[in-house]
């Protein structure tokens, strides 16, 4: 007998599933998704957003600013050190950076940038997910991911507003568009603005396929809900075991 645990609800059985009250919640391809009441589904009812708990807590900006701030500090050493080991390693003939395109707030697209971890062709087949021992990791790319080292340079985005410090890990367009066709609600992650690191990157490891998403949206709907400087705070100080034991690192 197949037993559905409180996070099977997500994942949609039969197509995108979406019953539910809309608000204002815009993907990146501009369609209001839906949200809010599922009649009948207590665990989902709890996690009801209203239009200010999708807002930015108290403080949550001058957190980001001043953390983010301390954070480029006390990491610089490191930064520059990588960035100079990325250099060498193909003697400035490839680039030490890379942006690439996510979603955000309110299904506002940006880009995020990262140390460079992978081959220039990596996806020269198009968008794909990293996996397990991916060999598209080149040596360097190896050691910082699995520190998040790579990860460093998005407090520039977090400096300009496109991201907090801890929020929804932001995902790629040709990604949120597969998720919300099969995931029930899955725009309600957009109500926040995404994070270096975040709740479900704490509880849950690296995922790889759709049911994998839909586990991790009950921890990113967790966190929507309990948005506040002090959960940031609590999330932060859980991501540095994560950050020293390589935890869900691909």
């Amino acid at each position: 007998m197949n037993v559905q645990t409180d996070r099977d609800m997500f994942v949609s059985q039969d197509g995108p599933g979406y019953g539910f009250n809309q608000i204002d919640t815009t993907d990146s391809l501009g369609v209001i998704n839906a949200s809010g009441s599922m009649t009948g589904n207590t665990l989902f009812s709890q996690l009801v957003l209203t239009k200010k708990a999708g807002g930015e807590s108290l403080g949550k900006r001058q957190f980001d600013l001043v953390l983010g701030a301390l954070i480029l500090l006390l990491a610089s050493p490191v930064m520059l050190i990588t960035a100079g080991l990325i250099w060498l390693s193909s003697m400035g003939r490839d680039p030490v950076f890379y942006r690439q395109l996510r979603v955000g707030l309110k299904g506002r697209e940006f880009y995020v940038w990262k140390f460079r971890s992978m081959r220039t062709d990596a996806e020269r087949n198009g968008a794909q997910m990293a996996v397990k021992n991916d060999s598209r990791v080149t040596l360097i790319g190896r050691f910082i991911r699995k520190t998040r080292i790579d990860e460093l340079p998005q407090l520039w985005n977090v400096f300009v507003g496109d991201m907090s410090l801890v929020g929804p890990r932001p995902e790629r367009p040709e990604f949120v568009s597969k998720f919300q066709r099969k995931i029930r609600g899955y725009a309600l992650r957009h109500q926040v603005k995404p994070g270096i690191t975040g709740w479900a990157q704490v509880k849950y490891p690296y995922g790889e396929t759709v049911e994998d998403a839909a586990h991790k949206l009950y921890y990113d709907l967790t966190y929507v809900r309990k948005n506040s400087v002090l959960f940031d705070m609590m999330v932060l100080l859980r991501t540095i075991p994560v950050i020293l034991t390589g935890h869900g690192a691909r």
